[in-house]
C-alpha cells in the first residue's frame, strides 16, 4: 500500500495547489491510514492545520480540496466527516488489480529500496573460550532478521560477528593448555604455525573454569599468565600465537554448530582484528586535543556523564600501563567500517544494557569529527530473557542456560507433542518426517517467541506458550501456512499456469478486508527497515492468519462456482505466499505438512 499511500499524496498536494495556488504544493497533506475501516481506508487531516493560515473553517477548505481532488481510479468518492476529516476509501477494482498485479511477483510487490546503501549489522558477538548461552539468544535472532530485511530491501549489507578474540584471559588460556599438554609443540608450515600433539581440549567452558581457578589461587601460575599475554599481544613470539589460534579455532567451531542449526550467516571480524589499528586511534584523538590524562591513563571526557560524585566521567582510551580497552577497538572498528567497508548505515544489536558505552563512543566520534554526515550509527538495544520468576533466565541450579540446552529442549519438547499428536490422531510417519518437523517447529518456535516481543522489553521465557498452537507463535504460523497451501493443493490447480484470464475478484466484506490486508506487507517491510523492530512484522503476520481464517469461515472455496472458485484458491495462493516470505524474512523455514 506504500504506492498506494504516495499516490494519493501527490493527488492530494495536486488538489491543495489548485484550491489555494502555488506555494501550497509542499504543504504534507497528512495522510494517515484510518483508524476506523467504517470510516475508509485512509484518513487526510491537512484541512485542519490550514484553518488558521487560510483564515477558514477547516469544513470548507476539506470541501474545496475534495473539488479540485482527482482520484477516481483509485477510490470511491472522497468523504468529508466531522470537522474536516477527509475520508478515502480504495474502489474493489483497484485492489483486485493490484493484488491481480503482485499473485505472480516472487517479491510480492514489495519493492526495492530507491537508494540502496552499505549496511553493516553488528550482532551476536560471544567471546572464545566461553559458550553461547541464553543472553546471546536475542543478538542473533534480531540482528539476523534485520540482516534478512534489509538484504530483502536491496541493500549490500555486511553481517559482522564482532567476537571477543582478544584480553586478559587468553594469558592463562595458554598457560593452562602448555600445563595440560606439556609434550605439545610448534610446527611451522608455509600455511602458518600450527601446534603438533595429542591436543583434546574438548569442553571448552570446563577448560575455561580450570584456568581461572589455577588464576586466582596459583601465583606463580598467575605470572606465568601476564608473561604469556605480553607475549600474545608482542606477536613476537610464535607458540604462543599458535596456542590462540588453536583455542580460538575451538570456540569457532562450537559457534558455528549453533548458527547452522539457527541457519544463521555471518563473516567473523572480532576484536583482535583492529589492534593494529589502536595506537592511531588515541594518536588522531590526541591531535584533535580531545584527550587529556588523568592518573596516568589516556581520557576523552564527555557531555552528559558523571559518576556518583557528579563529577565528569571520562572515556579512557589508552590504560596507564599502555595497554587499550574496549572502547579504542570499538573506535577502532568504527573507523574502520566507514573508511575501509564504506558503510552507511552501521547497526550494532546488543542489550540495552550497554546503551551507555554505545553513547559514550559514539560521542567521542563525533567530536572528532569521524562520522561524515552521510553515515548513521544505530543502536539496537533488546531486554533481557527472565524466568517464571522475573529474574534473569537461569538453571535449576542457578547457572546460565547453555543455548545448546535451550534448542536441544524446545526441540525434545516439540517432539513429545508430534508424537502424542500422531498416536491421537491415528496417523503413521517416518521418522525422518518426524524428526524434520520437530527440529524446524522447535527452532522456529524460540525464534518468533523472541521476534515477536518488542525487542526493546524484557520477556518471560516459557516453552508451553512459545509451542502452542494456539495464539501469536511458531507452531501457529507455520499451521496457518500448511493449512492454506493445503487448500490451494486441494483445487488442484496451476498457479504458474493459469494465464492472464484468471483474475482475483473480491464479492464479500471478508475478501475484501483480506484484500487490504495483504497488499499492506510493503509498508511494514517499509517500517521494518527504518526501524529495526521485527515484532512489526510478526504482528502483521498473526493478524493476516486471523483475516485468512475470517475469510475461510464465511466464503466457500472448494465448493464455489467459477470464477468465484479459481479467485478464491488465489486468494489462499497469495496468503501462503505472504506468510511463507514473511517468515523467512524472520528467519523461519516452513513446512508443507505437519
Amino acid at each position: 500500500m506504500n504506492a498506494t499511500q504516495e499516490q494519493l499524496k501527490q493527488k492530494l498536494a495536486q488538489a491543495l495547489a489548485a484550491a489555494f495556488g502555488a506555494e501550497y504544493t509542499g504543504v504534507d497533506p497528512i495522510l494517515v491510514t484510518a483508524s476506523n475501516p467504517k470510516f475508509g481506508d485512509f484518513q487526510a487531516n491537512v484541512a485542519l492545520s490550514l484553518s488558521k493560515k487560510l483564515g477558514m473553517q477547516p469544513r470548507a477548505i476539506a470541501s474545496a480540496i475534495v473539488e479540485k481532488l482527482d482520484i477516481s481510479d483509485i477510490c470511491e468518492p472522497p468523504e468529508i466527516a466531522g470537522p474536516g476529516f477527509i475520508n478515502l476509501k480504495l474502489q474493489t477494482s483497484y485492489l483486485e488489480a493490484q493484488l491481480n498485479a503482485i499473485k505472480t511477483d516472487s517479491r510480492l510487490g514489495v519493492p526495492k529500496a530507491k537508494n540502496p546503501q552499505k549496511e553493516i549489522v553488528d550482532f551476536s558477538s560471544p567471546n572464545i573460550a566461553k559458550e553461547m548461552h541464553v543472553g546471546h539468544l536475542r543478538s542473533t535472532i534480531i540482528g539476523d532478521c534485520i540482516a534478512r530485511i534489509l538484504e530483502f530491501r536491496g541493500h549490500d549489507v555486511l553481517r559482522l560477528n564482532h567476537v571477543g578474540d582478544w584480553g586478559t584471559q587468553f594469558g592463562m588460556l595458554i598457560t593452562h593448555l602448555v600445563d595440560t599438554y606439556p609434550d605439545i609443540g610448534l610446527m611451522e608450515t608455509s600455511l602458518g604455525n600450527y601446534l603438533h600433539g595429542d591436543i583434546n581440549i574438548g569442553d571448552l567452558v570446563e577448560f575455561y573454569r580450570e584456568a581461572k581457578k589455577k588464576f586466582d589461587n596459583d601465583e606463580e601460575f598467575r605470572e606465568r599468565s601476564r608473561q604469556a599475554v605480553v607475549s600474545l599481544q608482542s606477536e613476537k613470539e610464535p607458540f604462543t600465537t599458535a596456542a590462540w589460534n588453536l583455542i580460538c579455532q575451538a570456540s569457532r567451531k562450537e559457534f558455528q554448530e549453533i548458527y547452522d542449526r539457527l541457519d544463521i550467516k555471518l563473516i567473523e571480524r572480532g576484536e583482535s582484528f583492529y589492534n593494529p589499528y589502536l595506537p592511531a586511534v588515541v594518536e588522531d584523538l590526541e591531535k584533535t586535543g580531545l584527550v587529556e590524562e588523568n592518573q596516568g591513563a589516556k581520557c576523552v571526557f564527555l557531555d552528559g556523564f558523571t559518576n556518583r560524585e557528579g563529577e565528569p566521567l571520562p572515556l579512557i582510551v589508552q590504560k596507564s600501563d599502555g595497554g587499550y580497552n574496549y572502547a579504542t577497538t570499538d573506535l577502532a572498528a568504527l573507523r574502520y567500517r566507514i573508511q575501509e567497508d564504506q558503510a552507511k548505515r552501521i547497526i550494532y544489536v546488543t542489550d540495552a544494557g550497554q546503551a551507555n558505552h554505545f553513547a559514550q563512543f559514539m560521542q567521542v566520534a563525533k567530536k572528532a569529527n569521524w562520522i561524515p554526515d552521510d553515515v548513521e550509527l544505530v543502536h539496537v538495544p533488546f531486554g533481557l530473557v527472565l524466568g517464571d520468576d522475573g529474574k534473569k533466565f537461569k538453571t535449576r541450579s542457578g547457572d546460565t542456560v547453555r543455548l545448546r540446552d535451550l534448542l536441544d529442549e524446545a526441540v525434545s519438547r516439540t517432539r513429545a507433542d508430534l508424537e502424542a499428536r500422531l498416536t491421537e490422531e491415528g496417523r503413521e510417519e517416518t521418522e525422518e518426517f518426524i524428526n524434520n518437523v520437530a527440529d524446524v517447529v522447535g527452532i522456529s518456535a524460540v525464534k518468533y517467541a523472541d521476534l515477536s516481543q518488542n525487542r526493546t522489553s524484557n520477556y518471560v521465557f516459557s516453552y508451553d506458550k512459545m509451542l502452542a498452537l494456539k495464539g501469536n507463535t511458531a507452531p501457529y504460523m507455520l499451521y496457518a501456512y500448511v493449512r492454506t497451501q493445503g487448500i490451494s493443493r486441494e483445487g488442484n490447480i496451476d498457479f504458474e499456469n493459469l494465464g492472464t484470464d484468471a483474475k482475483i475478484i473480491l464479492k464479500e466484506e471478508t475478501e475484501l478486508t483480506l484484500a487490504k490486508h495483504l497488499l499492506q506487507l510493503d509498508e511494514v517491510i517499509n517500517e521494518v527497515e527504518q526501524d529495526l523492530l521485527p515484532n512489526r512484522l510478526c504482528d502483521y503476520l498473526y493478524n493476516l492468519s486471523d483475516k485468512f481464517n475470517k475469510f475461510y469461515e464465511n466464503c466457500p472455496v472448494l465448493k464455489s462456482e467459477e470464477p468465484i472458485r479459481t479467485s478464491r484458491l488465489m486468494l489462499c495462493d497469495l496468503t501462503a505466499k505472504t506468510l511463507k516470505l514473511g517468515l523467512d524474512l524472520l528467519g523461519i523455514k516452513v513446512l508443507e505438512r505437519m
